[in-house]
Parts: C-alpha cells; sequence; structure tokens
C-alpha cells in the first residue's frame, strides 16, 4: 500500500493517489486500477489570482505548471478545496473539471463550497461543504467506501476531515486530515458492522451501500500501550493498554498545552488483527495550524485507525507575516509545522505554498517573509523527530510513501 504525491504547480496544488497493495503496476502513469483512490488538492494551474480587486491582491506563478489542463491527469474521486481563496479555490481552473462526471465529488470548506457552486458549472449535489470536525460527532468524518478487489475480500475506506482554526480573523489556518485503508482481495475476518450515525459518501458522492457481512471488525479503538501517555505539565490523557473505547473522561480532558503528544513510534502499535490492512494518513495544513486544534482529532480519529504515524505532512516551510490589521499572520511555516511533525510522528514533511509567486497589491505591502531552507527544516525537526524525511518536490515532481 503506497500514496504517491504528485506535485503539479510550483505552489499547493497536489495530486494524491492511494493504491493498495494487492495490485501490479499500471500499464501507464494515468491508468486507473481497482481500489485507487485520487485526490485532487487546491487546483490552480495558470492565470492570474486576484482577491477582491487586483490592486487589493494579485498573485502570478512564476514557474509553469506541471500540466495545462486537468485533462491532462485521471479523474480524481475527489477535488478537495481548503480555502476560499483564489489561489486556493482557483475558479478558471476548476471550470475545467468535467461538469457531467459520475466519478469526481468536490469538498470544500464552506465558504468554498458556496463560492463553487455560485459558479453554476456543476450539479450542486456534486459539491460538499465540509463540516468542522468535532470529536464526539463522527458525522463530521467524510468517509468514502471502496469495494474490495475480489469478492471475499475486505472493503476499504478514504475519510476527509476539516480541521478549522479557532478564533481565525484571517480565515486562513485550517487542516484537512485525510485516511487511506486499502480494500484487499483475500478473505480475513467475518464480521463488519459500521457506525450507524456516520455519512459515507460513495466514489458517487451518493450514500454507500452496506458492506459484504464478511468484513472484518473497523480499526482498534486505541493503540496498545505500556506506560506511554498524552501528558503535558497540567494534565495527563492515558489511553489504555487494552484495545477499548476512550473514556468519558478521557474524551472531556483538557487540550490546553502545546506540549501534549502522541506516544513515540517505539511503544505504539495497533491491537488489529495481523492480516488487517495499515492506514495510510495525511496532514494537509498549508498555511499552518496550532497542534492544539489537531490534537483532537489525532486522538480520536487518527488513533482509533491505528493511522500514525502520520505518513505525510504537507506544510508550509516559510513564514509569512502581515500587521495585524491586515489579518496577522499568513504562513505558519518552520516555527508552527514542527510541533505537529514531532507530535504526530511524521514519516515525512513535504513542502506546500512556499512558492515565490509575483504578489502585488495593497494586501502584501506590509508583508515580512522569513525563507527557510530544506537544511534548516531538517536540522530543526530533526532535533525534535529524527526520523522525519523532509523533502521539496519541484514542480512536476512525484514521489511515492509506503505503509
Amino acid at each position: 500500500m503506497s500514496v504517491k504525491i504528485h506535485h503539479l504547480n510550483g505552489d499547493t496544488t497536489f495530486l494524491l493517489t492511494f493504491v493498495p497493495n494487492d495490485l501490479p503496476p499500471p500499464p501507464n502513469r494515468y491508468a486507473r486500477l481497482p481500489g485507487t483512490f485520487s485526490i485532487l488538492v487546491d487546483p490552480w494551474l495558470s492565470g492570474p489570482s486576484s482577491m477582491w480587486h487586483p490592486m487589493f491582491m494579485l498573485s502570478k506563478h512564476t514557474v509553469p505548471s506541471a500540466i495545462q489542463n486537468l485533462s491532462h491527469i485521471p479523474e480524481p474521486n475527489v477535488v478537495l478545496v481548503s480555502q476560499d481563496k483564489p489561489d486556493h479555490c482557483h475558479l478558471p481552473t476548476l471550470r475545467q473539471l468535467d461538469p457531467s462526471s459520475t466519478l469526481t465529488t468536490i469538498l470544500a470548506m464552506p465558504a468554498a463550497a458556496k463560492k463553487i457552486r455560485g459558479m453554476k458549472h456543476f450539479d450542486p449535489s456534486k459539491v460538499f461543504a465540509m463540516p468542522s470536525f468535532l470529536e464526539r460527532d463522527s458525522r463530521t468524518v467524510i468517509r468514502f467506501y471502496i469495494p474490495p478487489l475480489t469478492l471475499g475480500g475486505l472493503a476499504g475506506e478514504a475519510t476527509l476531515s476539516y480541521i478549522p482554526a479557532k478564533l481565525d480573523v484571517s480565515g486562513l489556518h485550517n487542516a484537512i486530515g485525510i485516511t487511506y485503508r486499502p480494500p484487499t482481495a483475500a478473505p480475513l475476518l467475518t464480521h463488519y458492522t459500521p457506525p450507524l450515525d456516520s455519512p459515507s459518501y460513495s466514489n458517487f458522492g451518493s450514500p454507500v451501500p452496506p458492506p459484504p457481512q464478511n468484513l472484518p471488525p473497523t480499526p482498534p479503538d486505541s493503540p496498545v500501550q505500556r506506560t506511554r501517555s498524552l501528558s503535558s505539565n497540567t494534565n495527563t490523557l492515558t489511553l489504555s493498554a487494552v484495545s477499548t473505547p476512550l473514556s468519558q473522561s478521557t474524551r472531556a480532558t483538557s487540550h490546553t498545552s502545546n506540549s501534549l503528544s502522541v506516544s513515540t513510534i517505539s511503544s505504539t502499535h495497533s491491537t488489529a488483527p495481523p492480516r488487517l490492512p495499515k492506514t495510510l494518513s495525511i496532514i494537509y495544513s498549508p498555511h499552518g495550524l496550532s497542534y492544539d486544534c489537531i490534537l483532537p482529532y489525532a486522538v480520536h480519529h487518527l488513533v482509533p485507525l491505528a493511522a500514525l504515524p502520520l505518513t505525510t505532512f504537507l506544510h508550509s516551510f516559510d513564514r509569512v507575516q502581515n500587521p495585524w490589521w491586515l489579518g496577522g499572520n499568513v504562513n505558519a511555516g518552520l516555527p508552527g509545522g514542527v510541533e505537529i511533525a514531532k507530535n504526530l510522528m511524521a514519516k515525512c514533511w513535504i513542502s506546500a505554498h512556499d512558492e515565490d509567486k509575483e504578489n502585488s497589491g495593497l494586501a502584501v505591502l506590509k508583508v515580512a517573509t522569513r525563507k527557510y531552507t530544506k537544511e534548516e527544516v531538517r536540522e530543526m525537526v530533526s532535533r525534535e523527530s529524527p526520523t522525519c524525511d523532509v523533502r521539496v518536490l519541484e514542480c512536476g515532481e512525484e514521489m511515492i510513501m509506503k505503509a
């Protein structure tokens, strides 16, 4: 099982393609094979990006995109739009999508979903506003059912969750959590009970049929843990050594400290049956987000899925700052991302939203940017998370991360 990360422009447009273990290599790079699941992230290929009025802010790519039209890639299962700002929600690029597609679902944060529906280019039923993740409401996790590769195999699942910042004046800071559990061709266990209150969407954006009855139970509620805990100087959140749901007292624990962390790689392992497929996990946060906001998602979604260590972390390296009266922090960069990479034990941190764009307008007159090289990021991350790889993907470059 693996995920291929293909950087389609110099900024923050990525194509994520998840592939299960049981498949042979595709005949060509654009072939679609059973069990794969693809997500096109924040597509902006060409042309300017203007916010409100060109005199306020106008951005242009300085590096040509790897493709000139979205028709040059296979239809994605999901188009993910993380912001309503035009460098993420670029309407001319979105119009390149086939509005009659029966495969693609558009998931967007609420303001972006409203803007996309206003285009009147897509069937409104294909555009979903992502709800904010709530730890006590599994309906806030959007789930995609992936059919088994063969009769008697295990169905897979992809999930996407929207985690916004609290009291964010700029409206820039959020994270998108993504997980992928692959389907298989081999029979495993004999029982599967989906959560009754969890909305699921098939690859076509409609409610999924009940999965076959020979599927295994959902992944474990918590990892096996001997002496580790989620702790800070002021509180402690301990995970049971037995695979049991988190208790009510655990769910009510305060998340007030930035030093909370999710165990260590060496002491955390899954109680899943030995043949249950692993789950890949990605956090996409181009502008950054406080780890305190991500922690409930990690505890109540990633841990039960045994989806840690984090497979890939997509986050800016450069820190960008405006005066408070222009929204304050724009990109959290290395200082904001290192805590997330450390606490979620990220295997790889890939630079996102760090293109040296041609920017003009009133909004950028006072902007201050502190750029960080890959070597500086690697040095800082190695102090906290020595196993984390650090990458900068050039436009058109791709890499594969395996489970």
